[in-house]
């Protein structure tokens, strides 16, 4: 029996009382996806992704370990939610608009002491003065700086849009725009690489891809280790006592870390190891988060439909962005149908071995996207589920 069909075993066995669709975390996987982010990191903290887990008791239980630290939130909503649940430090990766939230957060001193929101520009410092309704609690600000390799003269540019703050003299501007305004303080710098850390430079099949992706993240890493320490630098000039540089994400947690400017690692997908995180030389997770779905039809020899399945994930369209068939092994789709809104036909003889009522396991293209069509995960350790645990929707939240 191979790995992964001692696997399917398991979870068959684990889920024999529940009905699919189901959706699981196979806690022994978990544990050791968090052990190498913890190994990779080499010795930084490491900040858990709360968008790739969205389950308050698994980051409770990775937060528990010893070298994880905070949270990066994704809404403004959310941060609150989690530092009002005990949660003490919530670092929101993304700029709000959320006028309400700005309100609360200023005029909670608890609240204002656990939350960081992010700014990029001053005229999001307007908008937060602009909701405080009165709360006159100083608000902890962290600023983004834009990761993105810009080649000739800036006209190819490989990375994320998100901040407009590209050089060192840009991001001591806002700096010193922070700290001339009341009520603010600036205590961090962020900086995601998400074109190393979120593209995967082995991909199956793509030889010179890959070469090229990796010849890429190289010289994206020397940019940008140059470029930051010259960024942290200049805003400790302003500010000499910044409490962090965060970095990374989990598919360049080892190189960030390296990096002597930075003091902290960001990290999420890593945990649950959805398929998008397969195609790396750097490190190979186990995959920990899957959902089931029941085989509802047997159409004909070598096909069987199991019920829904429509469940693709954000980013640029594309085969890569759903889900993928995982066990049994040997099952693929229908390329005229894909994954159905309330039926998904899966092709392979392995589908004739298949009866009404069976489970097909799948994995998501990304994390914690699959917490948005579940509202309970079960935990799995061994071959039993030992406990059932909300999700945010199933806690009521559709935060984003």
């Amino acid at each position: 029996m191979t790995a992964r069909a001692a696997d399917r075993a398991r979870y068959d066995r684990a889920t024999a009382q529940l009905d699919a669709p189901v959706a699981i975390v196979d806690l022994d996987a978990f544990d050791a996806n968090a052990d190498d982010l913890l190994r990779r990191a080499g010795g930084k903290p490491v900040r858990v992704a709360s968008k790739s887990v969205r389950c308050r008791a698994l980051l409770e239980r990775v937060l528990a370990r010893e070298g994880f630290a905070g949270i990066m939130s994704f809404t403004l909503a959310e941060s609150l939610w989690l530092a009002r649940s005990g949660f003490d430090d919530v670092l929101l990766a993304y700029p709000s608009a959320d006028r309400a939230g700005y309100a609360e957060l200023a005029a909670d001193p608890k609240l204002a002491a656990a939350v960081t929101v992010m700014v990029d520009d001053p005229a999001q410092l307007d908008l937060i003065d602009a909701a405080r309704a009165g709360g006159g609690e100083v608000v902890r600000v962290c600023l983004e700086l834009d990761t993105a390799l810009k080649l000739l003269g800036g006209r190819v540019r490989i990375g994320a849009r998100r901040s407009p703050l590209h050089s060192p003299a840009q991001v001591a501007e806002v700096a010193r725009a922070v700290v001339r305004r009341p009520g603010f303080r600036l205590v961090g710098i962020m900086a995601y690489e998400g074109h190393v850390a979120g593209v995967g430079d082995a991909v199956a099949g793509r030889p010179l891809r890959s070469r090229a992706v990796r010849l890429m993240q190289a010289a994206a890493r020397r940019e940008l280790a140059e470029r930051r320490a010259a960024v942290v630098r200049a805003v400790r000039e302003v500010v000499p006592d910044l409490e962090f540089v965060n970095g990374g994400g989990t598919g360049s947690v080892q190189h960030t870390a390296a990096e002597d400017t930075v003091t902290e690692i960001a990290a999420g997908s890593g945990l649950y190891v959805p398929r998008l995180f397969d195609n790396y030389t750097s490190f190979r997770g186990r995959p920990a988060a899957l959902f089931a779905l029941p085989v509802v039809r047997r159409p004909g020899v070598g096909v069987v439909t199991v019920l829904g399945g429509g469940y693709p994930a954000s980013g640029a369209p594309g085969a890569d962005r759903l889900p993928v068939p995982y066990l049994p092994e040997g099952l693929r789709y229908d390329p005229q149908e894909g994954a159905g809104e309330v039926q998904t036909p899966l092709l392979g003889p392995v589908a004739d071995d298949l009866l009404i009522g069976d489970k097909v396991w799948f994995r998501h293209a990304k994390a914690g996207e699959l917490c948005e069509r579940f509202d309970t995960l079960h935990l799995v350790e061994g071959d039993a589920v030992t406990a059932a645990v909300p999700t945010y929707r199933g806690e009521g939240h559709t935060f984003l």
